[in-house]
């Protein structure tokens, strides 16, 4: 494991659990994986951090399609709602593959890190 690598994923993943739109099950696989560093469970453990951070992170269609959605207005309310589509739509347009909330640009930036990790 590239220890550059592994530097820069542990720094991400703090601020990825201190994010406020980070969700519990995140924080959770997050927090076990700090915990296995070093431990015989570090391999396991690394693997499932990486599949709950592919399943979490947002597309950006994704947050475009809810926000807009009755269940995204109801969620966020209609101002929020519509100023998150506005957003999704400007930042897709600039090639965004990924919702830009402080949680998922952290798992975007870790995800990149990925083989680095896997080896």
């Amino acid at each position: 494991m590239d220890k550059t690598s592994l530097d820069f994923v542990i720094e991400k993943t703090h601020e990825l659990m201190k994010a406020s739109t980070c969700c519990n099950e995140l924080k959770a696989a997050a927090q076990a994986w700090l915990d296995a560093l070093g431990t015989d469970h570090e391999a396991a453990e690394t693997v499932r951090y990486f599949d709950v951070l592919a399943e979490d992170i947002e597309t950006i269609d994704n947050l475009i399609a809810f926000a807009g959605s009755d269940a995204g207005v109801q969620y966020f309310g209609a101002e929020l709602a519509h100023n998150i589509v506005a957003h999704g739509k400007e930042i897709k347009a600039e090639g965004a593959v990924y919702c830009d909330c402080p949680a998922c640009a952290a798992a975007e930036l870790i995800l990149a890190k990925k083989d680095s990790l896997l080896k």
